[in-house]
């Protein structure tokens, strides 16, 4: 009996397995693709499981900070052992509530997408008699890449227009109790082209030092962004950038040549690339039927359990496999929710399943279960299982609950 088989015959389906070595090594693996002075962030909104969040904080003198957008992920940071400062915080809705509680738990850098969002953070600043750090979100006007998902370059919620920065920049610079202290830039997600994530990063830096020549704005700290790329829920590797350090390198040397001495400081910042490979999904054959000629194989876990931000269009074609049979037919592979949109894939090759059978999904570290509908229909959370070796390192579930304000009821 398999690992998997031996971990769902105990805990059930369905059922997440994290692998924490896995998660080790891919820190490892991006550290060294990237210069040495590089500091490098975690996103949580990818997975805030608590054991993963430690297993990247940890590390000789290779440890991740913490990318958040919400008090709750600023919660689940400190409950991992990050301290406020060691955590960015980011989005271009932070609302007064949110700012006040941040900053009161050590949060003293922002990522700030207008001149209201700096305002906000310098006022609440003020008020707490603290200044807070406020790095650039710029979206230059100009693209390099041609794959992977566009972060910049088109009109959006996210980040200063860099046309508009120069006439901005007083404003900027007459709020009380903020530093501008630099810019965060995060051009485009997920490409496994190397080619054309190094063009992106080139783009990036060039723009950035530009702009900071133009608006006469030294940079203390200059966050790139990422773009780096894994496979989700197909088999398959992390990518690999081996001629990423250097490219960086020639880069930085022709438009901040004082970055080796730490100026600017520079960061990337990551979420899948991270700890999607460290995931494994099994899920339980619930039902086999045929309908007009298809056969549907319906599983217990659907997109309550892994909707990978379905509504966005990022989930499906999955692959799916078991301990010891190759595909041999081609199915409909569906959830247990009543909703048609409960479906996986609607041409998944498969071994011959029935009920009673489990199968994997590979490479589901990130967005997995918060990032699925997991309160739809009522039905309870995946277990999820995290592993070092033969280690079972915790079990857990995240579990619905509603809370009632009686008082606010009576008032």
């Amino acid at each position: 009996m398999s690992r998997y088989e031996k971990l769902a015959a105990e805990y059930g389906t369905p059922l997440y397995v994290y692998d924490l070595d896995e998660v080790a090594a891919a820190r490892e693996q991006l550290f060294d693709q990237l210069p040495e002075p590089f500091e490098l962030f975690y996103a949580l909104k990818a997975n805030p499981h608590p054991d993963l969040l430690k297993a990247l904080r940890s590390g000789d003198g290779r440890r991740c900070r913490a990318e958040i957008s919400s008090t709750g992920e600023l919660a689940n940071a400190l409950a991992a052992g990050f301290a406020g400062s060691d955590c960015m915080y980011t989005g271009p809705g932070k609302t007064f509530g949110e700012l006040r509680e941040a900053m009161s738990l050590g949060v003293r850098m922002f990522s700030t997408d207008s001149v209201t969002d700096v305002q906000h953070v310098g006022q609440v600043a003020t008020e707490l008699g603290i200044t807070a750090e406020c790095l650039l979100r710029v979206n230059l006007a100009t693209a390099s890449a041609g794959s992977g998902i566009r972060m910049t370059g088109t009109p959006s919620q996210f980040g200063f227009d860099a046309e508009r920065l120069p006439e901005e920049l007083g404003e900027l610079r007459r709020v009380d109790g903020v530093t501008i202290a630099g810019m965060h830039l995060f051009p485009l997600s997920n490409t496994a082209d190397e080619d054309a994530l190094i063009s992106e990063f080139q783009n990036t830096i060039a723009g950035a030092a530009a702009l900071s020549e133009l608006l006469d704005l030294p940079l203390r700290y200059l966050d790139i962004g990422g773009g780096f790329s894994v496979p989700y829920g197909v088999p398959g590797g992390r990518a690999s950038y081996p001629k990423l350090r250097q490219e960086l390198e020639i880069a930085l040397d022709v438009h901040f040549p004082n970055w080796r001495a730490g100026s600017p400081q520079l960061a990337c910042e990551s979420g899948r690339y991270l700890i999607g490979a460290s995931g494994t999904l099994l899920a339980g054959v619930s039902n086999v039927k045929v309908s007009r000629g298809k056969k549907f194989v319906i599983l217990d876990a659907g997109i309550n359990t892994f909707g990978g931000m379905s509504g966005l269009g990022r989930l499906m074609p999955v692959q799916v496999g078991t301990d010891d049979e190759e595909p041999t037919e081609t199915v409909s592979l569906v959830g247990p929710l009543c909703t048609p949109g409960d479906t996986f894939g609607r041409a998944v090759k498969v071994p011959g399943l029935a009920p009673g059978d489990v199968i994997r999904i590979p490479n589901v570290g990130a967005y997995g279960p918060t990032a699925s509908l997991l309160m739809f229909l009522g039905r309870p959370s995946p277990t999820e299982v995290v592993v070092r070796g033969d280690e079972i390192v915790s079990v857990s579930r995240l579990d619905h609950s509603r809370s009632y304000d009686y008082q606010a009821v009576a008032r």
